[in-house]
């Protein structure tokens, strides 16, 4: 094994702890002799990954939460922060939330989701990615690019209607400018931004995590806003059971462990598939030489 491939090698055996500790509450304490400055994957990749991540979380939610929870009584309301609105975050609202915790944070990780024919004016897509957002309705294949305007690195990915609760609230809106959407409808792209062109292990972990508290604190935001609704009927039981049993909600270390089972493999192949073709491209490098 040569020296690059056995230095790679170490990097990605951190970053596989790393993820693998974040499951159980924590992650070491890098030292320098730990720390992954170099730079191995492309932004495009990562931002992929923290996508599909995404869509994994969202759909969970949409069907998991929103869906089966209206079956059992529970409300969604774009105004649910509201003091005399006992209700939840729709699923729009549960990723803004999550784009608000991540600006919070000192990972300078970008994401907004826009549409042709959004609810809020404010969100339809304008310029350049109005233009890649047409190529992302016709194919469902991501547009990676340069925002020339920002200086920031750009994916959109597609944001599908997968489940009923989003179309029949889409449809139903008063503010709606379009009422005939359907399952399986792109309705909009997720739009990720990120200021450099490559990331090394530690800034991916770093990307991956400040997704994952997101997350976890709009979820968190949602069960401290059902603690003080005045009519204890309209509480669910909080614990480790889902609204398809009955009138309950999982805790906030329920439904972030869900996911993280659901997305936690797929997250350290990529990062596996990532090593490996830089190794490829290195490997070829030096024969050149």
């Amino acid at each position: 094994m040569n020296y690059l491939k056995t230095k790679r090698v170490f990097f990605l055996l951190v970053a596989i702890i790393s993820i693998a500790l974040q499951s159980c509450g924590g992650v070491p304490e890098e030292t320098p002799s730990t720390a992954a400055s170099d730079k191995v994957f492309a932004v495009a990749e990562i931002l992929t990954l923290i996508a599909e991540e995404n869509d994994i979380t969202r759909t969970l939610y949409t069907k998991g939460i929103v869906g089966a929870g209206k079956k059992q009584g529970l409300k969604f309301d774009e105004d649910w922060q509201d003091d005399d609105v006992e209700a939840g975050p729709l699923p729009a609202l549960f990723l803004r939330g999550i784009s608000s915790d991540i600006r919070k944070s000192d990972i300078p990780l970008g994401l907004y989701l826009g549409s042709d024919f959004p609810i809020n004016a404010s969100n339809k897509f304008q310029g350049k990615q109005a233009a890649l957002f047409k190529k992302i309705k016709a194919t469902q294949e991501p547009q990676h690019f340069f925002e020339e305007d920002q200086k920031l690195y750009t994916s959109m990915f597609a944001d599908l209607a997968v489940a009923a609760p989003c179309v029949n609230c889409h449809n139903d809106h008063e503010n709606t400018t379009k009422t005939d959407w359907k399952l399986g409808d792109v309705m909009g792209a997720t739009t990720w931004q990120y200021p450099s062109d490559s990331l090394s292990y530690k800034e991916a972990i770093g990307v991956i995590n400040a997704y994952r508290n997101g997350t976890k604190a709009i979820y968190n935001a949602y069960l401290k806003e059902i603690s003080e609704f005045k009519i204890d009927s309209t509480k669910p039981t909080i614990g480790n059971k889902w609204p398809s049993k009955g009138f309950y909600l999982p805790t906030a270390e329920t439904f972030v462990d869900s996911v993280r089972k659901l997305t936690s493999y797929k997250s350290l192949e990529k990062l596996l598939l990532a090593d490996n073709v830089t190794e490829d491209k290195e490997t070829e490098g030096l024969a050149a030489n």
